[in-house]
């Protein structure tokens, strides 16, 4: 058995198909994680889509901002953006299939086998940094129970109409139920920079050293708990491929036309990586 780690694929379901054909990927043998992002933007999210849920338990994949669009849109409480490449799916005879499964995404995977080496969780954007692993484990079911229906369905779509904003920006445990649920939506899949007093940046994109003083990556914030875990995540496509100390970044920018990086995670070649260019998605 072999666990790899696949960074964010948005619809370039080439350079997947080529990645895995490199690695030998067997289904029935081996583990693939997906940071998420899975769909939009790429051409072939469908097809992206229609082969990742084809290869079973075999896959585990998190909840991207992307992913969580689509969803949205589907339901009808958001419009399509210019840019968006969803309609296929939209319009595909397996939808409900489709849209089902991705639906049932965990927001955040751990998994504490020893064969990894190291206890390893898995995010799309990242992790809060005033969070630890009970509290990551307790706010991703928040939002996992809403996505799955477990609420009703009035509250599923109002979870999609609400979960995105521009604040709250810093975490208060009293906050009311749906600005709860907008904040943990935003930290698991939107964020990238933090202040030091704990606030979501939205506006700064570019890599670090690029932002205006008092802004940290989320991973280098020094409030940052888990610290004994390795962290698997995806979504800042500026920082490329990055490993700094138990951190793995695996958005290289494939949609952008740059790469499509897999890491293994497990046994004697943890550590290895493999890249795949991508071209036009």
């Amino acid at each position: 058995m072999a666990v790899y780690a696949i960074g964010d694929i948005q619809g370039c379901v080439v350079p997947l198909e080529e990645m895995l054909d490199i690695l030998r990927f067997e289904p029935r043998r081996d583990q693939l994680w997906l940071t998420g992002d899975l769909v939009n933007r790429g051409r072939h999210s469908l097809e992206t889509l229609r082969l990742v849920t084809r290869l079973g338990d075999s896959v585990v994949a998190v909840l991207g901002n992307h992913d969580l669009h689509l969803l949205a849109v589907a339901a009808g409480v958001r419009e399509s953006r210019p840019g968006d490449t969803l309609e296929p799916i939209l319009r595909a005879p397996d939808r409900h299939e489709l849209l089902d499964w991705l639906r049932r995404r965990p927001l955040a995977y751990w998994d504490k086998r020893p064969e990894l080496g190291r206890k390893s969780l898995m995010v799309h954007a990242g992790i809060y940094p005033g969070w630890r692993k009970k509290d990551v484990a307790r706010r991703a079911a928040e939002i996992e129970s809403l996505l799955r229906g477990e609420h009703g369905d009035g509250d599923y779509r109002r979870f999609l109409h609400r979960m995105y904003g521009r604040g709250p920006l810093r975490w208060d445990a009293p906050m009311e139920r749906w600005q709860r649920a907008t904040f943990i939506t935003n930290a698991f899949t939107r964020m990238r920079y933090c202040t030091r007093h704990g606030d979501l940046d939205f506006d700064h994109t570019g890599p670090p050293g690029s932002q205006p003083q008092g802004l940290v990556p989320w991973f280098e914030h020094p409030e940052r708990k888990c610290r004994n875990w390795r962290i698997v995540f995806g979504h800042w496509s500026a920082l490329n491929f990055i490993r700094s100390g138990h951190v793995v970044g695996l958005d290289s920018g494939c949609i952008w036309g740059r790469a499509l990086t897999a890491i293994r995670l497990d046994g004697e070649r943890a550590g290895k990586y493999w890249q795949v260019r991508c071209g036009k998605c």
